[in-house]
């Protein structure tokens, strides 16, 4: 049995126990919130190619969902990205991805199956429009591409739809005027660096890896896309989504730049679908915010993720999930 010592009160005893008490209760709702239950079952993300700014980010994004929800078993799946993504959360093949908002905007103008069903849960980071060149290309602009070997993205990707719509606003046929090379940057870098390419787009968080490590063993440069935000944004309603933007001089420290490069950005968009249950959603947009800082060690881009502006996920509706965790951190 527990005695308090004689040299010490009882009421300081019972204080201190107090204290301790009130501590631990502040711990515990630090960790879990009060009488919150612990979920279980699978889900599924899907990510993009495993060298680019998705799939690591979804990596990071898995370790933080093992801490917050442990009993619940995370899978990622690769993807072409963003156009693949949304195929496969609007056919129940995933639960959440990330997606261009040009390319939902695409998916759901062109009524694409499920595209109804579609939700956000929050507005993450930009994409920064990205065209690099061996640093001896004479390359300035787009338009200088024709008669070259472009690489556009993947079929399903996001980099293949802004790719095809930033070549048609330099009036340039992306079928007759370049030769272009479906491939992801799993594989651009090498094969510019190997010369069977002079040219590829990417669409994707600064600084990409992919596009890093290149620049340290091969000299390259990136090619200012700025002079066609007017054509881009007068080309359709999905086009409404980018914005100017500008690449630091030091976004890619090696790569051959003198200046500042502008050119086009889009956000990326939390995406779920309807039927996703609203506890689940309201857990893994939690911790998609509250993982910030830590996933943005690895991940620059998800640094700029906002709570002020996460709840701004244009086309699509906010999912129900998501709305009640944005209501209760609501000051």
């Amino acid at each position: 049995m527990f005695r308090i010592p004689p040299r010490f009160g009882r009421r300081r005893v019972l204080q201190g126990l107090a204290a301790v008490l009130v501590v631990l209760a502040g711990l515990l709702w630090w960790l879990k919130p009060f009488g919150e239950r612990e979920l279980t079952g699978d889900l599924t993300f899907s990510t993009g190619v495993r060298t680019g700014v998705y799939h690591r980010y979804g990596q990071l994004l898995e370790q933080a969902l093992a801490q917050d929800m442990p009993e619940v078993r995370v899978r990622l799946e690769t993807s072409e990205g963003s156009q693949q993504n949304l195929q496969r959360v609007a056919a129940g093949e995933a639960d959440f991805t990330v997606a261009t908002a040009d390319a939902v905007g695409k998916y759901r103008a062109d009524g694409k199956p499920g595209a109804d069903r579609l939700r956000g849960c929050a507005r993450l980071y930009d994409d920064y429009v990205q065209l690099v060149v061996p640093a001896g290309s004479a390359v300035q602009s787009a338009h200088d591409l024709r008669g070259k070997r472009v690489a556009v993205g993947q079929e399903g990707s996001g980099v293949r739809l802004i790719s095809e719509r930033l070549l048609k606003a330099a009036k340039l046929d992306p079928v007759r005027d370049v030769t272009a090379v479906g491939i992801g940057i799993d594989t651009m870098p090498a094969e510019l660096e190997a010369g069977r390419i002079d040219a590829f787009f990417w669409s994707g968080g600064l600084p990409t890896n992919a596009v890093r490590e290149l620049s340290e063993r091969f000299d390259i440069r990136l090619v200012q896309l700025g002079d066609l935000l007017e054509r881009l944004q007068a080309s359709g309603s999905p086009a409404r989504y980018y914005r100017a933007a500008v690449m630091p001089q030091d976004a890619y420290a090696r790569a051959r730049n003198t200046s500042a490069v502008a050119t086009v950005a889009v956000p990326n968009l939390l995406v779920t679908r309807e039927d996703t249950g609203a506890e689940l959603t309201e857990r893994f947009t939690r911790t998609v915010i509250l993982s910030r800082d830590r996933i943005g060690h690895e991940v620059h881009a998800a640094q700029l993720v906002d709570l002020r502006t996460a709840i701004y996920t244009d086309p699509l509706d906010l999912h129900e999930g998501a709305r009640r965790y944005y209501r209760s951190v609501k000051p």
